[in-house]
C-alpha cells in the first residue's frame, strides 16, 4: 500500500452536515472524482492517501484488504453515517489485470443524496483543519470538435478484427467477445471538464456521469452497488439504435424485445452476474425478464440482479472485483474472450470498460463500468466504444452500434 503525506499517527476525517444541497461541479477540485446520480453524488478534491492497485488476477482482494486497512485507521467523527459519509476511496481502474490502477481517498468530499448533504474533510492527524492538496475548480471556454468516425483505416481495422472474432466463435469455445475502438479528436483549445460533465448529467439524468481526473463519462450500467447486507447489480445486453420518430422507435423497441440473438446474449450476461454473486449471498435473485432502457441514441435490455448478502459481507470495491468483467465488456468464456480482445485490438483500453466509482469504511459503495467515455488531455480527448461480437454478427451493424455509442459524448465535448 502506498501512501503520500500520511503521518505516522494517521489520518483523522470529520464529517459536518451541510445545510443545502451543494453544487456538485462548483465542488470539483482540478483532479478530483466526480459522482453524480439522480440529482445527487459525491465531487472531491484533494488527496489525503494514494492507494496502488497492482497487477494480477487479485489485485481487486489485495487492493481491498489496502482500502479497509487503511479506512479502519482513519480517526474519524461522522454523525451521519450514510453511505457516502465518512471517509471514502475513490476512482476509475483499468480493464486489464496486467496494467496498475490507483485508488484515492480525497482530501475534501462534498456529497448530496436523499435529501442530505455533507462534507468530509480528511487529513494527518497533527494538522485536521487544513486538508491536503486542495484546488479550486477549473475551467476554460468550449471549443468545437471534429466528427468522431475514423473512416478508412479505422473502418478495415474494424472489420478485420470482427472477422478474426468470427471465425475464433465458429471454432470454438468462444462464444461472445466484446472487441473496442478507439476515436481520437483534436480542439483549438483544451476542452473544460466541467462543462463536459455538466452537459453529461443533464442529457443523461439516468446515467452514472463520473470523472476521475481527466477520465470522464456518463456510464448507463451499474456493476454493482452495496448498501449494509444488500447488493445490487444492472448489467446490460442487447442493443438497438433509436428511431428518429416515435413511431420508429418504438418499431426499433420492439424488435429488439422480440430479437431471439438478442436475448440470448442478454440471458448470457445475466446469468453470469447471478452466477459470480451467487457464492457470496444468501439469496440472490434475477428480474424475470430484461427492461428495455431507452437513452439518447440508444435502446438497451437490462436486467436487475439483487441479492442479500452472506456475513461477513464484501465490500463494494471486492463485489467490484467478482464481477469484472462481465461478458457485457469482456465476452465468454471470459478466459477465451479476454485472450481474443488482447489479439484482436490494436490499442489498450486503458480505463474504458473497467470499474469507477467509489467505497466508504463501512463498504458501502457505487461502482459502474466506465463506458461513454473519454481520457481528456489538453485539447485531445480520446473515446473509446465496444460492441458485443457473436457467431451472426455482421462488421457494418457493429461499427454502427459503436458509431452510436461514441454519439454522447462526441456531442458532449461539441456543445458544452
Amino acid at each position: 500500500m502506498t501512501l503520500i503525506r500520511q503521518s505516522s499517527e494517521g489520518l483523522v476525517s470529520r464529517t459536518r452536515p451541510l445545510a443545502e444541497a451543494p453544487d456538485l461541479l462548483a465542488a470539483l477540485g482540478p483532479d478530483g472524482f466526480a459522482w453524480l446520480h439522480d440529482g445527487g453524488g459525491l465531487a472531491t478534491s484533494g488527496v489525503a492517501a494514494r492507494i496502488r492497485v497492482g497487477r494480477g488476477a487479485d489485485r481487486f482482494r489485495a487492493a481491498d484488504d489496502d482500502v479497509a486497512e487503511l479506512l479502519a485507521a482513519v480517526e474519524v467523527e461522522d454523525p451521519l453515517r450514510a453511505p457516502g459519509t465518512g471517509p471514502v476511496a475513490v476512482g476509475a481502474l483499468p480493464f486489464h489485470a496486467g496494467v496498475e490502477g490507483e485508488l484515492v481517498v480525497p482530501a475534501v468530499v462534498v456529497g448530496c443524496a436523499h435529501g442530505r448533504a455533507w462534507v468530509t474533510e480528511t487529513a494527518p492527524v497533527e494538522d485536521p483543519d487544513h486538508p491536503v492538496g486542495t484546488g479550486s475548480r477549473w475551467s476554460t471556454a468550449p471549443v468545437p470538435v471534429p466528427p468522431g468516425s475514423d473512416e478508412g483505416a479505422g473502418r478495415q481495422a474494424w472489420t478485420a478484427a470482427v472477422r478474426g472474432a468470427l471465425r475464433r466463435i465458429a471454432s470454438g469455445p468462444l462464444a461472445k467477445v466484446v472487441l473496442a475502438r478507439e476515436v481520437v479528436v483534436e480542439a483549438d483549445a483544451p476542452f473544460d471538464r466541467v462543462r463536459v460533465l455538466d452537459h453529461l448529467r443533464t442529457t443523461h439524468p439516468s446515467s452514472f456521469t463520473y470523472a476521475a481526473g481527466g477520465f470522464v463519462g456518463a456510464s448507463p450500467e451499474l456493476l454493482v452497488r452495496r448498501r449494509g447486507g444488500r447488493v445490487t447489480s444492472r448489467p446490460m445486453a442487447g442493443t438497438a439504435p433509436r428511431g428518429v420518430t416515435s413511431a420508429d422507435d418504438e418499431r426499433l423497441a420492439a424488435a429488439l424485445a422480440a430479437s431471439a440473438k438478442e436475448a440470448e446474449e442478454h440471458a448470457l450476461v445475466v446469468e453470469a452476474v447471478r452466477a459470480a454473486l451467487e457464492p457470496v449471498c444468501r439469496e440472490i435473485v434475477a428480474e424475470a425478464g430484461p427492461q428495455l432502457v431507452r437513452l439518447s441514441t440508444l435502446t438497451h435490455l437490462a436486467t436487475t440482479v439483487a441479492g442479500h448478502l452472506a456475513v461477513p459481507a464484501p465490500s463494494a470495491l471486492a463485489l467490484a472485483g467478482i464481477l469484472h468483467p462481465t461478458p457485457a465488456v469482456g465476452g465468454i468464456p471470459r478466459a477465451d474472450a479476454l485472450a481474443a480482445i488482447a489479439e484482436l485490438e490494436s490499442f489498450d483500453r486503458g480505463l474504458y470498460a473497467g470499474p469507477v466509482g467509489w467505497v466508504d469504511s463501512r463498504g458501502d459503495g457505487d461502482w459502474a463500468v466506465a463506458l461513454r467515455c473519454a481520457d481528456l488531455d489538453g485539447s485531445r480527448a480520446r473515446l473509446v466504444a465496444g460492441a458485443g461480437i457473436v457467431a451472426d454478427s455482421d462488421p457494418d451493424a457493429e461499427w454502427a452500434e459503436t458509431e452510436a455509442k461514441l454519439g454522447p459524448m462526441l456531442g458532449a465535448l461539441a456543445r458544452a
